[in-house]
């Protein structure tokens, strides 16, 4: 019995996304309007394994002047806020981070 089998395979460590969202709104209406308290932009990146986002979390606070405004190990999500220039630094500083020390495959960032 000659079955064909497919196997498909799964980058196991991986960043699928990574975004800098920065504001539009005057910063004192986003004070009022956001659970986070933002300042001027937030990060959003959705990491494979889930577990790697409190790592990632880590590289972000040591990175830029950022605060956690979420983070979920069991999905992988990591939600950074603060200024336009922080949390693009802190979002490239963290991927390249995770690239260089755990040979993660990277994506690009894209900006809005």
């Amino acid at each position: 019995m000659d079955k064909e089998r497919i196997i498909q395979g799964i980058c196991a460590r991986q960043t699928r996304s990574h975004w800098r969202i920065s504001s539009r709104i005057p910063v004192r209406n986003w004070r009022r309007k956001s659970a986070f308290r933002m300042r001027a932009a937030i990060g959003i990146m959705t990491l494979t394994p889930g577990e790697t986002a409190m790592i990632a979390g880590d590289l972000a606070l040591k990175a830029a002047d950022v605060h956690i405004g979420f983070l979920d190990r069991f999905s992988g999500a990591l939600v950074i806020y603060g200024s336009v220039g922080a949390v693009e630094e802190a979002l490239s500083q963290t991927v390249s981070g995770l690239g260089r020390l755990l040979n993660y495959t990277l994506c690009e960032m894209t900006k809005s």
